[in-house]
């Protein structure tokens, strides 16, 4: 594992961009990550008392995903059920350039904090709602979480073994994927406030719909078949072979021959140089056709060697093939280790905490480390100051219960 202590951050390319986070859990968190990694100043607004609910989750005690999703980000405790609420969270947006929020559609309206009222007070604010389904639509108030739109968007249906029962996957993977899409959404509203001089607007960013977009021509393939794909398991419906393959001693390899002269370097690795030009396997629409044997065949070969040797000898034939790792692999690669691509950064709590670096990387202008997740409401009287409130009413607030920190 790389040690790597950043200094202290001051700037960043998003240096300047200031963020009010009204998030809750994975995709909202997901998408102001990528933005604070880069400099943006993202301000967690939690509930009092709890904060986000990711401070509950933990790994032996410890609140893993809040420090990993929370990193480089501040944070306000508020009251959101008290009347002075929407007044903190408007004064706070004069002088933010993004809010983010993921109340079911309709609830940010009933706190007095419509995208109309807040462009009201800051003309060029860029709103984005994050939802499982939308803001519009039949199921616009359905509760928005990861595992629906997972099991709707055709994703599970599609994951997982033929005679098994749909898979949907074991973290949140439609919420990081509309993090990461939501993220790309911000800044190019953004740019479009800060190149055109245009206005801020608002973006709507569902669960369902990324996580849909990754399944790719799957929608098209059914216009033009009329026929839904089964679930193959780690193969795949358009190239062959393509699998995880169980070695000798208990290891797991990972194939993909996907293009022709892969599959050709493949059986000439196993001595089956006759599949080439064997009219079952000569293409890759016949391998596909009879994949199902291609496998066999070369699940067969690999079961009669330990995984080092198949993936020496693969990789000496120019075949993509991998390892399949656990956690305790990846974190012993020496490629892993080679890049940095997991970092020990401070931790009040730990001394150090492992995370998973900065992506992507810029050559002149990286993302960076900051501070660690911030405690609850760490960071309220800071912001309540710069937003016009003097000290004693502070204390007012603190005393009322409105505020914590």
């Amino acid at each position: 594992m790389q040690s790597q202590n950043f200094k202290p951050r001051q700037k960043g390319p998003l240096n300047g961009v200031r963020v009010l986070d009204l998030t809750r859990l994975i995709a909202g968190n997901m998408l102001t990550l990528q933005l604070a990694d880069f400099g943006a100043e993202v301000v967690k607004i939690e509930p009092l008392g709890t904060g986000d609910p990711l401070r509950a989750w933990t790994e032996a005690g410890v609140a893993a995903f809040w420090k990993v999703y929370c990193r480089n980000k501040k944070s306000v405790a508020l009251d959101f059920r008290n009347p002075k609420a929407a007044e903190l969270i408007l004064a706070m947006a004069k002088t933010a350039h993004v809010l983010v929020e993921n109340f079911r559609p309709g609830r940010l309206e009933k706190m007095g904090l419509s995208p109309a009222q807040l462009h009201a007070s800051n003309p060029k604010l860029v709103v984005v709602r994050v939802s499982g389904f939308g803001q519009t639509g039949p199921y616009s108030e359905r509760p928005g979480f990861g595992t629906l739109v997972e099991a709707m968007s055709g994703f599970a249906t599609r994951n997982g073994f033929p005679d098994r029962p749909p898979l949907v996957p074991p973290l949140a993977l439609a919420d990081m994927i509309a993090g990461l899409q939501g993220a790309y959404a911000t800044l190019v509203a953004l740019r479009e406030v800060e190149l055109k001089g245009g206005k801020g607007q608002v973006i709507d960013l569902s669960l369902l719909e990324p996580i849909l977009s990754t399944l790719g021509p799957e929608a098209l393939a059914y216009q033009v078949t009329g026929k839904i794909k089964e679930r193959v398991g780690n193969r795949s419906n358009t190239s062959a072979p393509r699998d995880v393959y169980l070695a000798r001693d208990g290891k797991y390899v990972a194939l993909s021959a996907s293009i022709q002269a892969m599959a050709e370097r493949v059986f000439r690795a196993i001595g089956r140089d006759d599949m080439i030009d064997d009219p079952r396997y000569r293409t890759n629409a016949d391998r596909v056709a009879n994949r199902d044997e291609v496998n066999d065949i070369v699940a067969n070969w690999i079961s009669e060697r330990d995984r080092d040797d198949v993936l020496g000898l693969f990789e000496a034939a120019g075949i993509t093939a991998s390892a399949v790792y656990d956690i305790s692999d990846l974190v012993d690669d020496p490629h892993i280790n080679s890049r940095g691509v997991l970092v020990n950064l401070p931790d009040d709590e730990l001394g150090h905490a492992t995370h998973h670096n900065i992506t992507p990387r810029l050559s002149a202008t990286p993302g960076g480390f900051c501070n660690p997740a911030p405690e609850l409401g760490a960071d309220t009287d800071h912001y309540l100051l710069q937003a016009g409130f003097s000290a004693d009413q502070i204390l007012v607030l603190r005393q009322q219960q409105c505020i914590g920190g």
